[in-house]
């Protein structure tokens, strides 16, 4: 038995991964691995640069094929033998019945067979076929495969701006340094020991940036590098037959769960925007500051004159400049409680003169904050826990995307994220607030 465990192992190594048959005119890339000349060319085949391995996925730089004389030899010495083709393993059996997995157990996350479906164990338990299990699975898979490559792509994003960053300030740097150069240069005498301090100073700022930048790089990449490895590992997952996409798919989720998605430090910054209150929304029960950044509630109400912009019957505000398309981002401190508080994006649509249906649904994408508790304003509402109370709340708008955030400022912890649907109206930069709050833009 194990002589023909290992013959069987001797025809697999010998077969193409492409053709699935014995080797002919085998050649080995830059990777090691050995496929057939046709099947590698064929797959190559209209390909300029970057060529993939079929087996490993490593990425070639040229197509660079390297005949296999001594496993060509082998292949001839197998094929000589008439020995059977290797047949691909059967479908898995279950252990105790030997019976095929036909059915999916969900409250045991596992595949099990008919008698297992009449036993004791699973008797009560919800199962279905493996193919429906599998397909149902799969729709999770991929709607996490859209997240993490959304995420994979923030962080290629922020990397890349990161090193542009850096190399632009290190540009600076040596252009100054070869600036005070030329300059000492015609007084050194004069100058020299301002001259040798300056020196100092730029060498240790040059010091200090490269080794934030390092390692802002390397936290970076790691993350790029483990997210990668998850997706890979899901596109396959994806791409295997039903039992296979199965087999320790509780794993798999369990890893997906546990991805803390994050917006990008360098993303956030790119997106900054400055946010003003504008007055002519403002309720009457609203004080805004002179420059428009900070608002507190008042108990007496103001006169002012009711315009159609202008929440008359609840104390909310709106940012001065509306938004049609973009990512902005804008960060609100909250100073005062009080009975609680509103921060997130209004539709131009919102009813500013009854009743607000505080949802997306009526036009109004926030969250609720009241004596150190959160809310999402849903239908209904969903309870938010972060890891720590947020000093600072970010407020992240990605127009084109129908999406938007609400982070902790400080730690860029996520707090919550609406689910993804299309903008179709201009959103202002949303705050409303009730009896003691007051909150200021920063």
């Amino acid at each position: 038995m194990a002589a023909a465990a290992q013959l069987g192992n001797l025809q697999e190594e010998a077969s193409c991964s492409i053709c699935l048959e014995y080797f002919k005119d085998p050649v080995s890339i830059e990777c090691g691995h050995n496929f057939c000349h046709s099947c590698i060319t064929q797959s190559w085949e209209g390909r300029d640069g970057n060529f993939p391995c079929p087996q490993c996925r490593e990425i070639s730089s040229g197509k660079s094929l390297r005949p296999s004389r001594q496993l060509g030899n082998m292949v001839e010495m197998l094929k000589q033998l008439h020995l059977p083709p290797v047949r691909p393993p059967e479908e898995n059996l279950c252990e105790k019945h030997d019976e095929k997995l036909r059915l999916f157990c969900a409250e045991d996350q596992r595949m099990i067979c008919w008698v297992c479906r009449e036993s004791k164990e699973h008797k009560t338990h919800s199962a279905s076929p493996v193919e429906e299990a599998a397909e149902e699975h799969k729709v999770k898979l991929q709607e996490w495969l859209l997240v993490l490559k959304k995420q994979e792509g923030y962080f290629l994003e922020s990397r890349l701006k990161e090193e542009e960053q850096y190399k632009s300030m290190r540009n600076k740097l040596r252009a100054e340094k070869n600036k005070i150069e030329s300059e000492f240069e015609k007084l050194r005498q004069l100058l020299k020991e301002n001259e040798q301090a300056l020196h100092r100073r730029l060498e240790e700022m040059e010091t200090k940036m490269t080794m934030i930048e390092n390692a802002n790089i390397t936290k970076l990449s790691n993350q790029i590098t483990s997210l990668k490895a998850l997706i890979t590992e899901i596109e396959k997952k994806c791409e295997a037959p039903a039992w296979e996409l199965l087999e320790d798919v509780r794993s798999t989720l369990s890893r997906c769960n546990n991805v803390k998605i994050q917006c990008p430090e360098m993303v956030v910054k790119t997106y900054k925007v400055m946010v003003t209150l504008d007055p002519d929304t403002a309720s009457p029960w609203l004080l805004l500051s002179e420059g428009g950044r900070r608002v507190r509630w008042t108990d007496t109400a103001q006169t002012l004159p009711d315009t159609p912009k202008r929440f008359t019957i609840y104390s909310c505000v709106l940012g001065s400049e509306g938004f049609t398309s973009g990512r902005h981002y804008w960060e609100v401190q909250p100073l005062q409680e009080g009975d609680g508080w509103h921060v997130g994006v209004a539709a131009e649509s919102v009813n500013r003169k009854g009743d607000i249906t505080w949802s997306p649904e009526g036009g109004v994408w926030a969250v609720w904050g009241c004596e150190g508790e959160y809310w999402t304003l849903t239908s209904p509402e969903t309870p938010v826990s972060p890891c720590e109370k947020p000093l600072k709340l970010g407020v992240y708008l990605d127009y084109e995307g129908g999406r938007l955030s609400l982070y902790n400022a400080d730690s860029m912890e996520l707090l919550y994220s609406f689910p993804q649907a299309p903008f179709t109206q201009r959103l202002f930069p949303y705050f409303g607030l009730w009896r003691g709050a007051e909150l200021r833009l920063v």
